[in-house]
């Protein structure tokens, strides 16, 4: 009785989850002295992009949200399933009544009857408290898929906006470069009225302007789709935040350097590698309460009650009733179903072991994606953003070039492209720095609050 007590009441340690091998540090950067900051930021990081729209966005998400309410009520399940379990442990009492009206031959009769009914089933070897400790383990694990939501989606917020922001500036660089483009078809025109030029020239430069005004109704679509998404994201109707997001916005960055945990600590942060381990726990249990069901169980039963056959006398002490049973019920013959059952849920312990392993093994394969991520786009955006100097100084050099007839209309036209092409990327790189940062953000487990 006590082994199978102790086994009811399992959970996870060191022993029992399978060994990962986490490494001491990360190999894309990052070290374990600055542990106790990351531990203490990672709780709402959105707030380090110093964006107050973005806060709004994200904390509005993380009430309104569909997957987060539905989360929510799952965990609010659970936690009343521990209550159904839990009360198999205790005595049930019933009360009950009833009136009865007989006729045989030429006499009537009347019966009245009023008591309760008690019954309690001894768990002698463990099984309920078993089935209670797999519920418990069930809530801890529907509480850290609440967290793992909550993680999920404020990343996708941020994504999202950070997606907008860049758009905006994409649509800013076109339409700045569209005018440059449109001073520059119009001095061609001055030039071919004057006999200065060909219109071959004045072609090529309309063409150049009107390829990139093609490119401005695509931005302004894919700025209407990201509003759209941003507002079911935070539980509303598209174009509710069509007013709110109208006004072009910097791209987001993070104000300070991010202090990275060890690997170790990033486990322990994560929601669904907790929510891993306690699925651990209820596969522990549930192979407990399975291995109990192989043995004895025992009832304890009785009722008192009231008896008369007048509804008045039924207050008499002489109308007392009452009834004491104890069962017992040994499993002898089941073709083996007990047996079967147990390797039943040994076999679902291994399946919660083995997506423990994989769980475990995504973790550090996201952190060390993102940083690669993060540290790749930081370089890249520093080599763009040179690029996009050069472009700018030579499309001037190049338009008063040509204004003094010093060279030919295609190096114009190839400076405004690079200018074009170098802008777009400096400005689609910004997006992907700060998207890298929600992205690091998100695999250290960060964004997540206790369930109350």
């Amino acid at each position: 009785m006590l082994l199978a007590t102790g086994c009811a009441s399992l959970a996870p340690t060191d022993d029992t989850l399978p060994q990962v091998a986490v490494p001491s540090a990360w190999s894309s950067g990052g070290n374990g002295a600055s542990q106790a900051a990351a531990t203490t930021s990672l709780a709402q990081w959105w707030q380090r992009f110093d964006d107050a729209v973005l806060t709004t966005l994200v904390e509005q998400a993380l009430r309104a949200n569909t997957s987060v309410r539905t989360a929510q009520a799952a965990l609010q399940q659970a936690r009343a399933q521990v209550d159904v379990q839990s009360a198999g442990l205790l005595p049930s009492v019933g009360a009950s009544a009833s009136a009865q009206r007989s006729r045989a031959s030429n006499s009537t009769g009347n019966s009245f009857q009023a008591g309760f009914d008690a019954s309690w089933e001894p768990d002698v070897f463990g099984r309920l408290r078993s089935g209670v400790s797999a519920s418990e383990a069930d809530a801890r694990a529907a509480e850290a898929s609440l967290a793992d939501v909550q993680v999920s989606l404020s990343a996708e917020v941020a994504v999202n906006y950070i997606e907008l922001r860049g758009l905006q500036q994409r649509l800013a660089i076109a339409r700045s470069n569209l005018a440059s483009q449109q001073e520059t078809l119009q001095l061609t025109q001055w030039r071919l009225q004057a006999g200065l030029t060909t219109s071959l020239v004045t072609e090529q430069a309309r063409a150049a302007a009107e390829q990139t005004a093609a490119q401005i109704p695509s931005l302004e679509a894919s700025l209407a789709q990201s509003r759209y998404s941003l507002a079911v994201l935070t539980g509303q109707v598209p174009g509710a935040l069509d007013a709110t997001l109208a006004a072009s916005a910097p791209v987001p960055q993070p104000t300070a350097e991010l202090a990275l945990a060890i690997p170790a600590e990033t486990l322990r942060q994560r929601p669904d590698v907790r929510a891993a381990e306690q699925r651990i726990a209820a596969a522990l249990a549930r192979l407990s309460q399975a291995d109990a069901a192989r043995y004895p169980s025992f009832s304890l039963g009785g009722s008192l009650g009231l008896r008369a056959l007048t509804l008045g006398a039924l207050s008499g002490g002489s109308a007392v009733t009452s009834a004491l049973l104890g069962s017992v019920s040994i499993p002898l013959l089941d073709g083996g179903a007990a047996r079967a059952q147990v390797r039943v849920q040994s076999a679902a312990l291994e399946q919660a072991r083995v997506a423990y392993e994989a769980t475990v093994l995504t973790a550090l394969q996201d952190v060390e994606n993102a940083l690669v991520a993060l540290r790749g786009d930081r370089e890249k955006l520093e080599r763009l953003t040179a690029a996009a100097d050069a472009a700018r100084n030579a499309a001037l050099l190049a338009q008063q070039r040509y204004s003094s007839g010093l060279i030919d209309f295609q190096a114009v036209l190839e400076t405004q492209r690079t200018l074009l092409s170098t802008q777009e990327s400096v400005a689609t790189t910004t997006a992907a720095v700060a998207a890298d940062h929600v992205r690091l953000y998100k695999a250290l487990g960060g964004g997540w609050a206790v369930a109350e």
